[in-house]
């Protein structure tokens, strides 16, 4: 006589299905020493909403026959997440996260808003999950369900990607030091700022607006990136490097 499943929350709501023969005219469930409550009965299944317990307990069946062998039902205690990293990624989602805390070997779904992801469970205290695409920039709750039940408390914020255009001015020295204003948008997380792969000092002036000094550089033009919580904003050719002359 199989129950489906064998385990659930220990503040009960668990729906169990006991299928077996014989079923008919079930007139109680225990799940321990407490009752279950009956919401469907055939002469093969028997489905209750689980009552609350905690470790593990014997259930039985009793119809106008008599009472039923016992079955194992495992309670299982709600989640408790102790941290999320990283707690930011692009709207586009499809960086991974990891959850760390307690009771998280069950887990069957990992909510960031409204949005559902699949949980890899690696152990007890902790799984990686893939963020799902953002509904919109802006942080959402997340939340862990497992057959314990579900936990809330912690939160990730949803950064849209960068964008930026041609630094002005365009040109400057090789020997670098040229002061330029970089235009975008969703620059205020702004981590670094390259030249040709070179890092450039900067300054985050507001979420459209960057302000860097070029580096030295050799002649000629060279790509800009602007790499943020969002992703990297790569302008092509955006910055030329001019020789100074020589005799």
């Amino acid at each position: 006589m199989p129950i489906s499943p064998n385990q659930g929350s220990t503040g009960g709501g668990t729906t169990v299905t006991i299928t077996g023969t014989g079923l008919s005219g079930a007139t109680a469930v225990h799940f321990g020493s407490k009752l279950a409550t009956i919401t469907a009965n055939t002469a093969t299944s028997v489905t209750v909403t689980a009552p609350s317990g905690s470790g593990t307990v014997n259930v039985t069946v009793t119809t106008p026959g008599g009472t039923s062998n016992p079955l194992a039902f495992f309670y299982v205690g709600a989640p408790f997440k102790a941290g999320l990293s990283p707690t930011s990624g692009v709207t586009a989602g499809g960086n991974t996260v990891t959850i760390t805390g307690t009771g998280l070997s069950t887990a069957t779904a990992v909510h960031f808003g409204t949005l559902s992801a699949t949980p890899a469970v690696a152990n007890d205290s902790q799984l990686s999950v893939t963020v799902p695409t953002g509904l919109a920039a802006g942080p959402v709750g997340v939340s862990v369900t497992t057959a314990g039940g579900t936990n809330n408390g912690l939160s990730y914020t949803y950064v849209d990607g960068p964008t930026i255009g041609a630094p002005t001015p365009g040109s400057g020295p090789t020997s670098g030091g040229t002061a330029v204003t970089i235009s975008g948008t969703s620059l205020t997380t702004t981590q670094s700022v390259t030249f040709d792969g070179a890092p450039a000092p900067f300054t985050v002036i507001n979420d459209t607006t960057v302000s860097a000094v070029s580096p030295p550089g050799a002649a000629g033009a060279v790509d800009v990136a602007v790499t943020t919580n969002g992703g990297v904003a790569t302008e092509t050719g955006g910055f030329t490097y001019i020789a100074g002359p020589g005799i």
